[in-house]
């Protein structure tokens, strides 16, 4: 789905709760209840904008939300795991040693000896940590750990992440070579 590079993802809203149209809403942000005060929240096209009018902790990044104008349980049912964006200009900048998953996604990975690794394609978060989603320069799709091992260096004015792969990533990858 085409996606504006001048949206950040912040959350995703999940199944309906209840019968009056509240729905479940997973924040992606450092803070989760912040999710709450950058302001309308937009579809991945920006299609559509969203209002929250009043956010329920359940647990971790998990919410309650109830949105402006929905009121119907199956309205809510319908909106189950669209994400949800908002214009960059509106967020924070971010620290130094931080990033927004956005700002990295079509960076070049190279080596550590300047060699063309590939493409990040994604920043993946099943809940032990960052992954990056990598599509090297031949083959399938990788993932590495976002770690400061694994990637040493981010230069986001020159579009550049340095990996240092682990032994295991480069052996699979010298084994694709010679079978293929």
């Amino acid at each position: 789905m085409a996606q504006d590079s001048t949206l950040v993802l912040v959350g995703r809203l999940g199944a309906a709760h209840g019968v009056r149209g509240e729905i479940r809403l997973k924040s992606f942000t450092g803070d989760p209840g912040a999710v709450a005060t950058y302001g309308p929240l937009l579809d991945p096209v920006g299609g559509r904008s969203f209002v929250i009018e009043s956010l329920r902790h359940v647990r971790d990044d998990m919410f309650v939300a109830r949105l402006k104008g929905l009121r119907d349980r199956s309205l809510a049912e319908a909106l189950c795991n669209v994400d949800l964006y908002v214009e960059r200009a509106v967020l924070p900048e971010p620290e130094e040693d931080e990033f927004y998953h956005s700002d990295l996604i079509g960076l070049a990975a190279v080596l550590e000896n300047g060699d063309a690794f590939g493409t990040i394609l994604n920043v993946l978060n099943f809940g032990a940590g960052d992954i990056l989603e990598i599509k090297p320069t031949t083959g399938e799709a990788i993932l590495l750990p976002f770690t400061r091992a694994v990637v040493p260096k981010i230069d986001i004015s020159t579009g550049r992440v340095t990996v240092a792969p682990p032994a295991e990533v480069e052996a699979k990858g010298e084994d694709s070579r010679q079978d293929g």
